[in-house]
């Protein structure tokens, strides 16, 4: 991926169902979202040592979404297409609280 964490974290303030939906997908599949980041931890970095404003908030209430986490959800439940954690880094935690 080609983005700062600032703007990694950005765009999990503006789209959180989406950034809860990958989170999701690297719960089932024990993967990371890029090497060395996993979308749990920045969203767990976010809530503990802030984010910028995110401004503009997408809810993505709408029925495309939802029909996005139902093909989401019904892929999950079919074999991964590559190994686990293929992707993952070092396996440290990406933030510590900012100490």
């Amino acid at each position: 991926m080609f983005a700062s964490k600032r703007d990694v974290l950005l765009a999990l303030g503006r789209r959180p169902r989406l950034a809860a939906l990958y989170a999701e997908i690297e719960q089932v599949r024990d993967d990371s979202f890029c090497a060395g980041w996993r979308i749990t931890d920045l969203i767990r970095h976010a809530e503990i040592c802030g984010a910028p404003d995110p401004g503009i908030v997408c809810p993505d209430d709408g029925p495309e979404f939802t029909a996005l986490e139902v093909h989401v959800r019904a892929a999950l439940k079919r074999e991964p297409r590559k190994e686990p954690k293929l992707a993952r880094g070092s396996g440290r935690a990406m933030c510590d609280g900012c100490s």
